[in-house]
């Protein structure tokens, strides 16, 4: 299949995903979607299991470029533009209703090896990129020395995770979660004496 026809399916999937739900989805409904035939896609893929497993990887490759674009002068800035880009809704709806597919997904994960790999993939680059930042901060001097990279790293994944699982279990506006993180971080990454100040 050439990637133009590959990028169409995996595309339409999402859009299928946000109109039907994990659960309820069906080839058909992909196929509808892609204007293709059931036919074709399932010459391609010959289980729903594997065109989730292949559209995981297509939402990790998008997933990964943009955690790994977000950038800023200082250590700082950058945390502060990444966790913007985690904790905002850009996309309009269906993004809600994504949020809701994505946890459906992982509820299947403690069932499925494949789904569970694959999401732990989501996981770690977004931990590594964090650690990578708080790193930078505490070598400027920009955050506290005393702060643990992988720690703090580990505490933020989790809460960005809780995050978006509170918001489609409760509906409350993620927002007030990106608020409390950024609030977190203010009052205990930031270094007493920022580099470059005197007491």
């Amino acid at each position: 299949m050439d990637d133009d026809t590959a990028t169409e399916i995996l595309e339409a999937t999402y859009r299928a995903l946000c109109q039907h739900g994990y659960a309820a989805l069906t080839v058909k409904d992909i196929a509808v979607e892609a204007d293709q035939s059931k036919a074709l896609i399932h010459y391609y893929y010959d289980s729903k299991e594997n065109l989730f497993r292949e559209f995981l990887d297509f939402l990790y490759e998008r997933y990964t470029a943009r955690i790994l674009a977000v950038n800023g002068r200082t250590p700082r800035q950058a945390l502060d533009s990444l966790l913007d880009t985690v904790l905002t809704e850009r996309r309009p709806t269906p993004g809600a209703n994504f949020r809701t597919v994505i946890l459906e997904i992982k509820a299947q994960a403690p069932y499925n090896d494949a789904f569970r790999t694959q999401l732990a993939k989501f996981d770690t680059v977004l931990f590594d990129r964090l650690r990578e930042i708080i790193s930078a901060g505490i070598e400027t001097g920009e955050f506290d020395s005393a702060v643990e990279p992988a720690v703090a790293a580990q505490f933020l994944v989790t809460g960005i995770t809780g995050a978006h699982a509170r918001h489609v279990a409760t509906d409350r506006s993620i927002d007030q979660f990106s608020e409390a993180i950024t609030r977190y971080v203010e009052t205990h990454f930031r270094a007493e004496t920022p580099a470059g100040a005197t007491r």
